[in-house]
Parts: structure tokens; C-alpha cells; sequence
């Protein structure tokens, strides 16, 4: 049945369907052409998403959509432009600085990017060419995935099942993050002065940034409260999203005083929209994994694995290749839903500390949102900017590279990865 299942996806996606339905249908057929019971299909799609973690996606996108929709984001990068000063490249670091905060709300990408985007882009228009300013939104959008909290840290935890913990993945993602903001920034500088860009900002003033600090503190205590709160086992990751929802109303009916009941619907929507999306992968991937459990391809995998290698480092290295080629042409979603079940185990059964692979798999996927020639990223920019897929990905590869760089280096030192998840007790 799976030789059928990857016949039949390839033939569907070539005809251009939508991935869900080419993986919901390639299952149906296999187990029809198979001689199985159909009811398992349904069965196993309702088991997939009615799932109490999974709530928190939607909730989450939510908390991003109303801090947009309040103009929360406007007081975060006032603030985030008050602390970098005048440099070059000086409003690509307000950029990626306003990314990493908003990334600790929203946990997506493609949210981040849109907010950075509606609201950065003519800013940014008087002082940098589109490739470049699309270049850095991506990077800084792509951010929302590994600082907490994280939609696609979610969807690992919940594939991976009991093995790790969200909380810990969470904190898995503090260091990197940090570790790739600083490098973003260091490159957007470089690049600003290579090309000649004019340097941007004013001179840091304390006391400016003091009353930008009042302005936003509200907002900023927001992911400290509700990661804290994850983390700490206050709360799970559920309740936090929803903590998460109810304090962005707060602040923006209380404090920004910019939302109204009329704009609440479109944020729900938009919302809804997107989550939509995961859902379903989620319902219809699942499917392809049962198929591939019955024909015991984990099993297989894992015995060949660990005939071709006793190497741990090589295991990993050889999952990373994978993932390199998949995030090339798989949507990432889809990709934690298909693949987690089969490595996660293996990773496992040779000694590998499940945070640290998990984190390294994700991490390794979000690249592949800015990686062509399916980079969801690329797409988004290339729509908010109006530029070329080519001048797109033109400007992005330093950026990737980067990336792939700060990969290598939570893979060589596994403690960037791990120190602050094994201080927090996990």
C-alpha cells in the first residue's frame, strides 16, 4: 500500500491538487485497492485533530491577529527603534528586533511575516530596495517557529507523543533564537553597508527609549507571562494560547484603545483561515501515517537505519539531508505530520536526547519556509513587495545560508540546544 500511496500522491500533485486532498486521497485509494475497512479513514482524521494541544494553534494566531488589528505592533517597533540607534542597516534591525518579539505571540511565520509586512514595508521603501527589505521581513518572520511559542514545536511534541514535552521544546528554542537574531543582524548590516544603503535612526537616547519601554510594557509582558506560564506548569499550552487571547483583548480595548467589536470577525477569520490549513494537513496526513504503520515502514526504516550506521552523529546528519531536500518541496506542516513518527523513534532507540532532535527537526523545517522552490515565505514577500520569485530568492540565499549556518552550530554543540531546558528541570 505505500508503493500505491507515493505513486498516487506524485500523479495528484503534478495534476496541481492542493496537498491535503492528494494526501487524503493517495491514503483513500490505497487502503480501497487494498481491500480495508474506509470507515479507518474518517476514524483516524477525527482522532488526529480533536486533540486539546492543537486548540492552542488557532488561539495563538488569534493573539497575532488582534495585536495587529490594535496596533500593538506599531508600539512594538517605536520601542524596537528606540534601542538600535543609528546604523546601518538600522531599520532592518528594528525589522528582525520586532520579529523576535512578535514571534513570542503569534508562533508563526507566515502571521509574523504579513504583520511585519502591512506595516514595515513603506518604511522601509525610502532607504532600502525591495529584494533586501523582502529578504530581512522573511528572515525575521521566520523567527516565530523557534522562539516560544511555537505552532510548529507544537505539532512536533504532538506527533513525536509522549517522548517531549512542549515546555521543553519551548525552551530548546530561547538560545537559538537568540543566537539567530544577533547573527540576522549582524548580516543585515553588512549587506546595508556592501550595498550603500544610508545609515538610518537616531542616536540611542535613554530617555526616549524609557518612555518607549512605558509605552510597550504591557505588550512585552505578555509572552513572558504566557511561556512563563507553560513552563512553569501554571498552565498548559492551551490555556496559555487562551491567556494569550484574552490579554491581547485587554490591551487592545483597555490599552491601545484601537479595537472595536466591528474588527473582531476579520481577526477571527484570518484567524481561522490559516489554522483551517494545519487542520487539515493534520487530518489527511494522518491517514498516509496509518497506511505506513500498517505496512510497519517505521519498523523497517528504523532496522535499516541502524544497519547502515551505529553512528548517532551520521543518523543525524542523513535525517538533516533528508530534511534539507523535503523542506525543498514539502510544506513543513505536512512534513512534521508525515516524517516525526517515522524518525522520532529511531532518534530514540540510538540514545539521542529527544529535545535536542526535536528542536534540530524543527528547526531544520523552518529554513525550509524560506528555501525555493516551495518556500511559503517567498511567496508572501513576493506578494506584499510586488517583486520577482528570482530577485526574491536572490536576496534571501544569504540569509538561508545563515540559517543553515546556525543549524551546524546547535548540531556541533548540542548545548546551545539543551542547557536551558535541563536547568529548568526537563
Amino acid at each position: 500500500m505505500t508503493l500505491i500511496i507515493i505513486i498516487l500522491f506524485l500523479i495528484f500533485a503534478l495534476l496541481g491538487m492542493p496537498l491535503a486532498f492528494t494526501l487524503g486521497f493517495s491514503s483513500f485509494w490505497a487502503l480501497f485497492l487494498g481491500d480495508m475497512d474506509l470507515q479507518v479513514l474518517p476514524q483516524r482524521m477525527m482522532h488526529a485533530v480533536d486533540n486539546f494541544p492543537l486548540m492552542a494553534i488557532p488561539l495563538f494566531m488569534l493573539a497575532g491577529e488582534i495585536m495587529v488589528e490594535s496596533d500593538m505592533i506599531k508600539r512594538l517597533i517605536n520601542f524596537s527603534n528606540s534601542l538600535v540607534g543609528r546604523v546601518h542597516g538600522g531599520l532592518a534591525h528594528v525589522t528582525i528586533i520586532s520579529g523576535m518579539v512578535l514571534a513570542s505571540v503569534t508562533g508563526a511565520a507566515v502571521a509574523s511575516a504579513s504583520a511585519l509586512g502591512s506595516i514595515l514595508v513603506p518604511s522601509l521603501n525610502k532607504y532600502y530596495d525591495k529584494g533586501y527589505i523582502s529578504a530581512v521581513i522573511a528572515s525575521a518572520a521566520n523567527l516565530g517557529p523557534i522562539i516560544p511559542p511555537s505552532n510548529a514545536m507544537i505539532i512536533y511534541a504532538l506527533m513525536a507523543g509522549s517522548s517531549v514535552s512542549v515546555g521543553a521544546l519551548f525552551m530548546a528554542g530561547v538560545v537559538p533564537g537568540i543566537i539567530l537574531t544577533i547573527a540576522m543582524m549582524v548580516l543585515s548590516s553588512y549587506l546595508s553597508r556592501k550595498r550603500g544603503f544610508e545609515l538610518t535612526g537616531d542616536p540611542v537616547n535613554f530617555k526616549n527609549v524609557w518612555i518607549k519601554l512605558k509605552e510597550s510594557i504591557v505588550i512585552l509582558l505578555m509572552p513572558i507571562i504566557v511561556v512563563g506560564g507553560i513552563v512553569g506548569g501554571a498552565f498548559t499550552p492551551t490555556e496559555g494560547a487562551a491567556i494569550a487571547v484574552c490579554y491581547s483583548l485587554f490591551i487592545g480595548f483597555f490599552i491601545t484603545k484601537k479595537l472595536t467589536l466591528k474588527s473582531l470577525p476579520p481577526c477571527m477569520f484570518r484567524a481561522s483561515l490559516i489554522s483551517g490549513v494545519v487542520g487539515a494537513l493534520i487530518a489527511f496526513a494522518s491517514t498516509v501515517t496509518f497506511v505506513l504503520t500498517i505496512d510497519l515502514i517505521p519498523m523497517k526504516l528504523t532496522n535499516f537505519i541502524q544497519d547502515f550506521t551505529k553512528n548517532p552523529l551520521v543518523f543525524i546528519l542523513l535525517v538533516m539531508i533528508l530534511l534539507l531536500i523535503v523542506g525543498m518541496f514539502l510544506e513543513s506542516n505536512a512534513a512534521y505530520i508525515m516524517l516525526v513518527p517515522l524518525v522520532a523513534p529511531i532518534a530514540l532507540a540510538y540514545g539521542i536526547d529527544p529535545i535536542y532532535f526535536g528542536f534540530i527537526f524543527v528547526l531544520n523545517l523552518v529554513i525550509g519556509m524560506m528555501t525555493p522552490p516551495v518556500g511559503v515565505l517567498l511567496f508572501v514577500m513576493c506578494g506584499i513587495t510586488k517583486i520577482s520569485m528570482s530577485e526574491m530568492i536572490k536576496n534571501s540565499i544569504p540569509f538561508i545560508i545563515l540559517q543553515y549556518l546556525v543549524l551546524g552550530l546547535c548540531i556541533i554543540f548540542p548545548d546551545i540546544v539543551t542547557a536551558l531546558p535541563k536547568f529548568l528541570g526537563y
